[in-house]
């Protein structure tokens, strides 16, 4: 008889999902920039961040928390961003 052997395949940890990334970078990016562009990379940032944070409801991705501060830094992006407008 023959014997048949199941090789378990190798469990890869989570990784951080692209959108989270964005949401990181347009965040930052918001600050350093003028008032228009500041505030078209904030709005980018807390859509990217939204999209994040669905992805990481899945187990296989990271960024949940990234994704939830990028929203937060993008808040804070479009007040930035309202205030050198009129400044």
């Amino acid at each position: 008889m023959a014997v048949l052997t199941y090789d378990r395949p190798a469990r890869s940890s989570p990784a951080f999902s692209a959108p989270a990334i964005v949401a990181v970078i347009c965040a930052v990016a918001s600050f350093f920039f003028g008032a228009g562009l500041g505030l078209l990379l904030a709005i980018v940032a807390i859509v990217a961040g939204a999209i994040g944070v669905i992805m990481a409801l899945s187990p296989n991705v990271r960024g949940g928390i990234a994704s939830i501060i990028s929203i937060l830094a993008g808040v804070v992006g479009i007040l930035a961003a309202v205030v050198k407008i009129f400044i």
